[in-house]
């Protein structure tokens, strides 16, 4: 029981050593109270004689004390207040938050992402499985890049889920030619790269989903790429979609980056696949700056104390010689 209350005492001293104020210049009011105390313990001059202030009562400790300790009453309220009015601020907890992630999808949309896969196509099987891993990873910021020929940046990096998966039905590859129908992922990984650079905080990442070769990854373009996103601290993550092997840049790409490759040849395969990524780059925890919170409640509580035995002296429990 001792220990315990020795606890206490040193949580609430270390409490008042870090004690601060939202608003410290309301202290200044604390002069008046002050100057109100200081006239109460000095006494009031001036005040007309009466007989009983000669006699051996007027002149003994509990004559003197306690009227002026039911005096000083009002002006410790005052103070009370004051100091509330301050807003006392003490030290909260150590903040511990996931750290952001910056994943930035990049989706192939080309002709071939329309071929027959489990029981809709690739791009269908794709949405789907990305859909699912943005509840793995809830708290990241997640980014929609489409691709073929050419590149469409189709929704900026956003924590709001609903958002994103609204936008992945609207660039299905049966649906639109504006971006051709080839696959260019070397210009698609250059794209997102420079979407991921513009972020300040957090890890960075891509996951690159399709089904083909790229022929602007041939003759040292996977190198140069994988080069530049090394220099960008971002992870590859690749997601081959059909029954074919990996292409040699792409697994090249991805591992230099610190990712890894991956092949799935059904939809419940491709789902697995993004379990698996979710693992492999598990969400950090990192511990913010330790925040301020109100301290009202000890003062509310001094205050309150001080306004019940005002109230219990003024009926009778302070010295009246008459």
């Amino acid at each position: 029981m001792e220990s315990e209350l020795w606890e206490e005492f040193l949580s609430f001293r270390e409490q008042l050593s870090s004690l601060a104020f939202e608003k410290p210049a309301t202290l200044l009011a604390l002069l008046i109270p002050g100057l109100l105390l200081v006239r109460v313990w000095r006494g009031i001059r001036g005040q007309i004689a009466l007989p009983f202030d000669h006699s051996a009562a007027g002149r003994s400790l509990r004559a003197r004390l306690i009227p002026r300790l039911y005096d000083v009453a009002a002006p410790l309220l005052l103070a009370v207040a004051v100091i509330a009015a301050a807003i006392p601020m003490k030290q909260g907890s150590p903040v511990i938050q996931r750290r952001l992630t910056n994943i930035e999808f990049c989706v192939d949309c080309s002709g071939s992402m329309t071929a027959a896969f489990g029981e809709g196509n690739r791009y269908d099987a794709s949405m789907a499985a990305i859909n699912q891993f943005l509840h793995f990873r809830d708290g990241d910021a997640f980014g929609l890049t489409f691709f073929a020929t050419d590149v469409v940046r189709w929704c900026p990096l956003t924590r709001d889920v609903t958002a994103f998966e609204c936008s992945l039905p609207f660039m299905r590859p049966d649906s639109q030619r504006a971006i051709g129908g080839g696959t260019m992922i070397g210009r698609a990984l250059t794209n997102c790269r420079l979407v991921l650079e513009q972020q300040e905080s957090g890890d960075r990442m891509i996951i690159l989903v399709s089904d083909g070769m790229s022929g602007d990854l041939m003759n040292g373009g996977a190198e140069r790429i994988a080069r530049e996103l090394q220099e960008s601290s971002i992870t590859v993550f690749a997601v081959h979609i059909g029954e074919s092997e990996i292409p040699a840049d792409i697994v090249a790409l991805t591992q230099a980056t610190g990712g890894d490759a991956f092949v799935t040849g059904d939809p419940a395969a491709l789902e697995r696949i993004f379990q698996r990524i979710d693992l492999m780059t598990p969400a950090d925890m990192e511990q913010r700056a330790v925040e301020y919170e109100d301290w009202l409640t000890p003062v509310c509580l001094i205050g309150l104390i001080l306004l019940v035995c005002w109230n219990i002296a003024g009926f009778g429990l302070r010295y009246a010689p008459w």
